[in-house]
């Protein structure tokens, strides 16, 4: 009662069936050549008796068609229904891909196992169950292999099998997460073959042969959960569109930094480089210009202890700290202490101590009287978010 054929014949589009219920805008047919939502793939597009098909699922009462609205036809008419053929045939390709890519997976990906598989309109995702790390180059070879196998014009076919027979077959790859809860009750289970290269249990539409798949671009990949890696692809235009970013973005590199696109890699691998071993020399001299600023604060005797102290600007609390303790222990004629303040809506206040002085008391007295939090050891100790003016805080520190 009700079921698809849309499996079984991918390439029929227009078809006539008897109409067994309509409830509202929910019609059940004898037998339809919409697929239904279900195992990643969604649902065909398309009409009934001219009337578009907004959604098409599998229930109780076999495949029901939603409709945008009630349509004319009763039970027992004889309706027409056409499917999409653009979106039926984008699914077909996309869902063969996703089996020619599990396929790459096989020769590539040690302990596999299918996590999951979806379709969206503009890219579609297998979920790898593997112990192998999905590097960039990883990728790169996913892709390759992919689009060997399409070129390869490697015929595409489906058949029904015992469940027994097919879960003992060791080449038979079973998607956990749709296949198997689907076919739990069944005797049998649909196993669809891309020749030479990939079998699977799988009840989607598909192509009959992988060169009509075309050109497949892997997009990215990310970690949907523990043990799991996505990798998202795209066929069609999107994919197409994609590689020639991709190809462009790699020429214009290549032209900025007057090298031959092959050798691209390395001259990236130089600039990057050069850029970390400027990034540590910028460090070292911001670092050498901190500690000349806090070496040339004003000095303030605080009971009979040498103190600098003042506000800086341009630098983080952290930044500040590390070189405050360098500059009071650095040499005999270093100063006793340094009370430095960032500039800012909401100062911070750093102390660094060479032993006469408790550097945490002296923050605690700044957070008792400007607010703010922190804290710190005798030798130690910075507070944030104090409510005042940094020179107020300045003035406090030589004044007590």
């Amino acid at each position: 009662m009700g079921h698809t054929l849309a499996a079984e014949h991918p390439e029929v589009r227009a078809f006539e069936s008897t109409v067994e219920s309509v409830d509202g805008r929910a019609v059940t047919l004898a037998e339809t050549y919409f697929y239904p939502e279900g195992g990643g793939q969604p649902a065909d597009r398309g009409t009934l008796g001219n009337t578009a098909v907004v959604d098409v699922r599998s229930g109780a009462d076999g495949v029901v068609h939603t409709l945008a609205e009630e349509p004319a036809f009763a039970a027992g008419d004889t309706v027409g229904g056409v499917v999409d053929d653009d979106f039926r045939t984008y699914c077909m390709r996309a869902h063969t891909a996703s089996h020619v890519l599990y396929g790459a997976g096989r020769r590539l990906l040690d302990d596999l196992g299918y996590g999951g598989f979806g379709i969206d309109e503009e890219k579609v995702r297998v979920d790898f169950a593997t112990s192998t790390d999905v590097t960039d180059d990883v990728l790169v070879d996913l892709e390759r292999l992919v689009n060997r196998a399409v070129w390869d014009s490697r015929d595409v076919s489906w058949e029904e099998r015992a469940v027994e027979d097919a879960r003992a077959d060791d080449d038979v790859a079973f998607n956990t997460k749709t296949e198997e809860g689907a076919m739990a009750d069944a005797d049998a289970v649909r196993i669809v073959t891309v020749e030479g290269w990939d079998v699977a249990a799988c009840g989607g539409t598909h192509v009959s042969n992988t060169r009509e798949i075309g050109p497949v671009t892997v997009l990215d990949r990310s970690n949907p959960g523990e043990g799991l890696t996505r990798v998202e692809f795209a066929v069609g235009p999107v994919g197409i569109d994609r590689r020639a970013a991709t190809h462009r973005g790699a020429r214009a590199a290549a032209r900025e930094l007057g090298v031959a696109l092959e050798d691209l890699p390395e001259a990236v691998a130089r600039v990057a480089d050069e850029r970390d071993r400027l990034a540590d020399d910028v460090a070292a001299l911001r670092e050498e210009l901190l500690v000349g600023r806090l070496r040339g604060l004003d000095a303030s005797a605080v009971d009979g202890v040498d103190w600098r102290v003042g506000v800086v600007s341009g630098f983080d609390a952290n930044a500040v700290g590390e070189a405050a303790q360098s500059v009071v222990g650095d040499g005999e004629e270093a100063p006793g202490a340094v009370a430095a303040v960032g500039d800012g809506a909401a100062p911070f206040v750093v102390v660094a101590s060479a032993g006469a002085v408790d550097a945490g008391d002296v923050v605690d007295a700044v957070t008792d009287e400007f607010g703010g939090g922190g804290g710190g050891s005798p030798t130690f100790a910075q507070a944030g978010g104090l409510d005042a003016d940094p020179e107020a805080v300045v003035s406090f520190l030589r004044e007590r």
